[in-house]
């Protein structure tokens, strides 16, 4: 029981899944935002392309 109470990589292992959750949800709210940012800028180069 000790061995098992100490025993840390199955900790370790959700730490890692919370910071990965947290990444994505962050970058869920910031694309939205970035790709209303860009959307002219690859509109103008669409249209020198095309012409």
């Amino acid at each position: 029981m000790r061995k098992f109470l100490k025993e840390e990589s199955g900790a370790t292992a959700i730490e890692y899944g919370m910071i990965a959750a947290a990444t994505g949800m962050a970058l869920m709210g910031v694309m939205p935002s970035i790709g209303e940012a860009l959307q002219p800028i690859f509109t103008s180069l669409a249209a020198g392309f095309g012409s």
